[in-house]
Order: structure tokens, then C-alpha cells, then sequence
């Protein structure tokens, strides 16, 4: 048995290695717009393979260990939490790569607007990616809840974001390319928010049993 938690030791450095992955490419990728810096876009978008196979690696290493230990309980929740876990992970990489190529295109334009609320959605699903992960680990169910009560922050700043470009889009049409793309940006980074939430969800279910997607939350 300590050979099997050993193994699940490692298995979970391995997904806090992928998150963090995620969350510098989440990171660069809206520094890179700001910033308009085309080499840090480019970065993150060639980086994304390592995700990918570090996504494939854990995926196979959990199928291994159910076969191999046969875990009862727990520690089967945990693998097919990780393997969930995973997923989601590999879906926000590729959320940072849409932004990286966003702003490979909007860094060739002028500047339509400053970038005040698309950097603060960036923070906000950095640090729930961040959270969720540090609750998967320590199975924090109240961080958990945590994160997934602060996807509605992520969410409110991105129907500003886009209120904003409409009204430039209807007061100059010629802005509304710039402002498309702009738009995307702000919904690939609520999907990465969604998908931090989809972790924190995965983190309640691995710390009770109970699955709670699809449910209506209590509000407070």
C-alpha cells in the first residue's frame, strides 16, 4: 500500500505541474496582448504541446493504476477525479493558445481601447485555477466553494467587456473587427473560468461522493 500512495503522490505532482503550466499560459497570453508583445504569444502557443502530453501522461498513468491496484473508494475517486481533472486542464491550455493567436491579430491594429477588465478576468481565473487545483490536493471543500462562487465575478466582466464594444462598434463600424476579436478573448477567458469551476466541482465530488454539476447552489 505505501507503494500505491507513493505512486499517487506523484500522479498528483504531476497535475499541479500541468496547472501551473496552465496558469503562466493563461498569464502570458493576456500579458502578450497588453503588452503587444508577439514573441510572448508565440511562446505560448508553441508550449502548448508540453500540456498536451502531460495531459496524455496522467491520463495514462491513472488507467494504470486502477488496473494494476484495483483502488476501492477514495483512492478511485481520486484517479477518475485527476483524469476529469486533466481534461479541463488541456481545454483552458487551449483557451491560452485562442487568446496568444487573438493577439497576434490585434497586435498588427491599433489599439482600439486600454485593456482594464480583460486583464482582471485573467487574475481572477488564474487564481481560481489556482485554488481549485490547491483544493483538489488538500481536499478543501470550502475552497472549492470558493472558487466556483467566483465565476460569477468572471462572468459580470465579460457582459461589460462586451457593452463596451458594442457601443464602439455602433459608434464607429469600422472598429468592429478590432472589437470581435477583443470579444473573443473575454469568452475564452470565462470558458477557463468555467473549466477552473469544473475543477472545484470535481474537488467536492472526490470529497463526498456527491456530484453537483448541473445544480442550482444555494445562495448565501
Amino acid at each position: 500500500m505505501a507503494i500505491f500512495d507513493d505512486e499517487l503522490m506523484k500522479l498528483k505532482g504531476r497535475i499541479l505541474k500541468m496547472g501551473a503550466m496552465v496558469e503562466t499560459a493563461i498569464r502570458d497570453s493576456v500579458r502578450a496582448l497588453v503588452e503587444r508583445d508577439n514573441d510572448l504569444a508565440q511562446l505560448v502557443i508553441e508550449k502548448d504541446h508540453q500540456t498536451n502530453a502531460l495531459d496524455v501522461e496522467i491520463d495514462e498513468e491513472s488507467i494504470r493504476l486502477i488496473a494494476l491496484r484495483q483502488p476501492m473508494a477514495g483512492d478511485l475517486r481520486f484517479l477518475t477525479t485527476a483524469m476529469k481533472i486533466t481534461t479541463d486542464l488541456e481545454r483552458m491550455g487551449d483557451m491560452a493558445v485562442n487568446i496568444a493567436e487573438r493577439a497576434l491579430e490585434l497586435n498588427e491594429e491599433p489599439i482600439l481601447k486600454p485593456y482594464i477588465d480583460i486583464p482582471r478576468m485573467s487574475q481572477i481565473a488564474q487564481g481560481m485555477t489556482r485554488d481549485a487545483l490547491d483544493a483538489f490536493v488538500k481536499r478543501d471543500q470550502k475552497l472549492a466553494m470558493d472558487v466556483i462562487m467566483r465565476d460569477d465575478e468572471v462572468d459580470e466582466l465579460k457582459h461589460q467587456v462586451l457593452r463596451e464594444l458594442l457601443f464602439f462598434m455602433v459608434q464607429d463600424p469600422s472598429t468592429a473587427s478590432r472589437a470581435m476579436k477583443i470579444s473573443f478573448v473575454a469568452q475564452y477567458l470565462e470558458r477557463i473560468a468555467d473549466h477552473a469551476t469544473n475543477i472545484a466541482e470535481m474537488v467536492i465530488y472526490l470529497v463526498e461522493g456527491k456530484i453537483i454539476r448541473h445544480m442550482e447552489l444555494p445562495e448565501e
